[in-house]
C-alpha cells in the first residue's frame, strides 16, 4: 500500500487550487452565492466531477473527487461556496446518476455540472431530522405519476433551486422501505419556495423551506423504483460523507497554514508566540486531528471505488472530520488571541463553518451510533 498521488493526479490538484485562488479569493461574505458564481464554478468543473462525461461532468472516481474538492476547501476562505457546491453534487447529482431514468438525466444533469441549474437537496422535515424513516411528506400514486404533499424544513441552496431531490413516504406502514425519492422541477405546480433562513454560519449556502400542495410529480422522475428511496439516500449520504467532508480537510490544511504563520511571526515577550509549549502544543494538536482525518476521509473513498462503500468506514471519516474541524477553529482562534475574534481576520468565520459538521449529513451521535452498531453493540 502506499499513499503517493500521481503526478497527474497532484498537476490537477495544484491546478484547481490555483483557479479556486484566482476565482474566490475572499473576503467571506454574508449573503448568498451568486448565479455568476455558480457559472465559475461549473465552468472550473467543481458541479460535475463524479458526474458522467456523457452528461458534461468529469467522470471521476471518489477519490479522485474527493482530492479535486479538498484544493477547493483549501483554496476558497467562503466555506459556505464549498458546501453549497458539494451539496448539489453529492447530495443531488449522485442520485441522479445512480438511480434517474435515462430522460430525467439527460434533462438535468447536463445543466447541474454546467452550472446553468442549482439543485437542492430536500429531505430534512421538522419533526424527521435524523429519523428518516419517518418522513411526513406523501407521495400518492396517481396515474402517471405521484402527487407529493408536505414540507422540507431545511433545503441547502433551496431558495435559489432549479430542481429538487426530495423523499416521501408512500407506504407508512412499512418504515424507511416505504420511501420513495423523486427529481422535481421548481416550476411544477404546487410546489413552494420559502425564504432563506438566518444562519450561523455557512451564509453563502441560502437553506430555506419547501412545500409540496398537490404537487404532480411525473412517473418518469421517480428515482429507481417505489420503496427504494430509503437505500437512495443512504447512497447519497456515502458520498456526501466521504467527499463533501474533503472540502473541510481542506479547510484543516489552510487554517493549519495561517496558524503556523501567525505563532510564527508574532511575538509576544520578546519572542515568537510559537516557541512558547502552551502554542506550539495547540498547533500539533492540529496536525494530528488534519491527518487523521484526512488518512479516514480517503480510506472511504478507496473503498467506494473498490465498489464496496462502508458503513463504518464513511461514518469514521464524517465523525474525524467534523470533530476535526471544530477543535482545530477552536485552537486557531486561540494561536490568534484577539485578532482571531475579529472578523477581519477570517479565522472566526472557521469556527462558524465548523460547527454545522457536527450536525448535517448525520449529526455526530448518529455516526458513533453506526459505528456501534457495526461494531456489534
Amino acid at each position: 500500500m502506499h499513499f503517493d498521488w500521481s503526478a497527474e493526479q497532484q498537476a490537477a490538484y495544484e491546478a484547481m487550487l490555483a483557479a479556486v485562488r484566482e476565482e474566490f479569493p475572499g473576503p467571506v461574505r454574508d449573503g448568498p452565492f451568486s448565479r455568476k458564481d455558480w457559472l465559475v464554478l461549473g465552468g472550473l468543473g467543481l458541479l460535475g466531477l463524479s458526474v458522467p462525461a456523457e452528461y458534461g461532468g468529469g467522470g471521476l472516481g471518489a477519490l479522485d473527487t474527493a482530492h479535486r474538492v479538498e484544493a477547493f476547501g483549501r483554496g476558497c476562505p467562503d466555506t459556505g461556496i464549498v458546501f453549497a457546491a458539494s451539496a448539489h453534487l453529492f447530495a443531488c447529482a449522485m442520485p441522479l446518476v445512480g438511480f434517474a431514468g435515462a430522460a430525467a438525466k439527460k434533462r438535468f444533469l447536463p445543466g447541474m455540472a454546467s452550472g446553468e441549474l442549482v439543485a437542492g437537496n430536500a429531505m430534512t422535515e421538522e419533526e424527521a431530522g435524523s429519523d428518516v424513516s419517518r418522513l411526513a411528506t406523501t407521495a400518492t400514486e396517481v396515474p402517471g405519476g405521484f402527487i407529493l404533499n408536505g414540507t422540507k424544513s431545511f433545503v441547502s441552496n433551496g431558495p435559489e433551486a432549479d430542481v429538487f431531490i426530495t423523499y416521501a413516504t408512500t407506504d407508512p406502514s412499512l418504515g424507511h422501505l416505504g420511501i420513495t425519492g423523486f427529481v422535481v422541477a421548481r416550476e411544477s405546480e404546487g410546489l413552494y419556495v420559502g425564504g432563506p433562513h438566518a444562519k450561523m454560519g455557512l451564509r453563502s449556502v441560502p437553506a430555506g423551506p419547501v412545500t409540496f400542495e398537490d404537487c404532480f410529480v411525473p412517473e418518469e422522475q421517480v428515482l429507481g423504483v417505489p420503496g427504494q428511496g430509503g437505500a437512495i439516500f443512504q447512497h447519497s449520504m456515502s458520498w456526501e460523507r466521504a467527499c463533501l467532508f474533503a472540502g473541510y480537510v481542506g479547510l484543516l490544511d489552510r487554517v493549519l497554514e495561517q496558524s503556523v504563520e501567525h505563532a510564527r511571526s508574532r511575538k509576544q515577550f520578546g519572542a515568537p508566540i510559537g516557541t512558547y509549549q502552551s502554542v506550539s502544543n495547540r498547533v500539533a494538536d492540529m496536525k494530528l486531528r488534519l491527518e487523521g482525518a484526512r488518512l479516514l476521509m480517503y480510506s472511504a473513498c478507496w473503498q467506494m471505488d473498490q465498489g464496496r462503500p462502508s458503513p463504518i468506514g464513511t461514518a469514521l471519516s464524517k465523525l474525524a472530520v467534523s470533530q476535526a474541524a471544530v477543535a482545530n477553529a477552536l485552537d486557531a482562534v486561540a494561536v490568534f488571541g484577539g485578532r482571531g475574534y475579529l472578523r477581519e481576520c477570517g479565522v472566526e468565520s472557521v469556527l462558524r463553518d465548523s460547527v454545522p459538521t457536527t450536525i448535517f449529513s448525520g449529526t455526530s451521535d448518529i455516526q458513533r451510533l453506526v459505528i456501534a452498531k457495526e461494531l456489534g453493540l
